[in-house]
C-alpha cells in the first residue's frame, strides 16, 4: 500500500523539519491500540521500505488488563493486527493499576488519573527503551493532540507548554518523535481504515470522561467559531515572543 501523497508530505515533512531519524536508530513504537498508534507503526513500516537510511523498528504494548497467565484481551486484539504488518508485537504488563479510591477521587474531579497512568506507562516504555538499546521512542501523538495539550496546561496546570514533535531525554540517550504531528486525527482515522486497522478501546474506568476530553470539546468549539483557528494556535505554538509574556521584576525598572 501507498499513502496519499497528501499525507505522505506532511509526514516527511514533520519528519524532515524536526530530523527525527537517523541511519542505525534502533525505533521502539508504543502502540496502545488507538487508530493513532496502529497507523504510526504501518506509516514507519513503509518508510523504512524506501527510506534513504536503515532503522530497526520493534512495536510495543502496556498492557493495562493482563489475564493471570498471560496477555489480556485488547492485547491479543493489537498483536493481531500488528500481526498483518509482519511485525510481533512485544506486550508488558503495566505496572500501575489505578485502585477504586483512586478513581472515586478521579471521577468526582477531585485528581487527574489519566497523567498518573500516563505517566507510568511512560516510565515503563523508558526503562525498556535503556534496558534493550532503543535510542528513539516513537509516539502516534497528531495535530490535535499537541494543540489539546497546550490548551490543558494553559487552563489547568497554569503554564505554555505542549507536546514537541521531537524531544531529546537523558543527555541525549533517548529521544521521543511524533511523526504524525503534522496531521489532523481527521486524516488519520481515514488512513486507519484503508489499512484495515480497528481502534481497540481502552479499558480506562473513566470511559473518556476526563479533562482531555473536556479540552477537546472546548477546542472544537474555537474552531467552529473561528475559521482557521487550529492553523493560527499550532503556528503560534513555534512563534512565541516572550518579550510580551509576564516577567517579574521584583518592583525594580528593568
Amino acid at each position: 500500500m501507498q499513502l496519499p501523497r497528501t499525507l505522505n508530505r506532511k509526514i516527511g515533512r514533520a519528519m524532515h523539519d524536526y530530523s527525527m531519524l537517523a541511519d542505525g536508530d534502533r525505533v521502539l513504537v508504543a502502540v496502545s491500540g488507538g487508530i493513532d498508534s496502529l497507523v504510526l507503526l504501518a506509516v514507519l513500516h513503509l518508510w523504512q521500505k524506501k527510506a534513504p537510511i536503515t532503522y530497526l523498528l520493534h512495536p510495543l504494548h502496556v498492557d493495562m488488563e493482563p489475564e493471570t497467565h498471560g496477555q489480556g484481551a485488547a492485547a491479543e486484539a493489537i498483536g493481531q493486527q500488528v500481526a498483518q504488518l509482519g511485525l510481533q508485537l512485544q506486550v508488558l504488563p503495566a505496572q500501575y493499576h489505578p485502585n477504586p479510591d483512586e478513581i472515586a477521587a478521579a471521577s468526582a474531579g477531585g485528581q487527574d488519573l489519566c497523567f498518573q497512568c500516563a505517566r507510568s506507562r511512560r516510565t515503563q516504555l523508558f526503562a525498556y527503551a535503556r534496558d534493550q538499546g532503543y535510542n528513539v521512542l516513537a509516539l502516534g501523538h497528531h495535530r490535535d493532540d499537541i494543540i489539546e495539550t497546550f490548551l490543558l496546561n494553559l487552563t489547568c496546570a497554569g503554564n505554555i507548554s505542549t507536546m514537541s514533535p521531537k524531544q531529546t531525554l537523558f543527555s541525549g540517550r533517548l529521544h521521543l518523535i511524533r511523526p504524525l504531528a503534522y496531521l489532523d486525527k481527521a486524516e488519520i482515522e481515514p488512513l486507519g481504515q484503508s489499512f484495515g486497522f480497528e481502534p481497540v478501546r481502552s479499558a480506562c474506568p473513566l470511559a473518556e470522561k476526563t479533562r482531555r476530553r473536556d479540552i477537546h470539546e472546548l477546542a472544537e468549539q474555537i474552531y467552529a467559531q473561528l475559521p482557521g483557528a487550529k492553523e493560527h494556535i499550532f503556528a503560534a505554538l513555534g512563534n512565541v515572543r516572550r518579550d510580551y509574556l509576564l516577567k517579574q521584576t521584583g518592583g525594580r525598572r528593568p
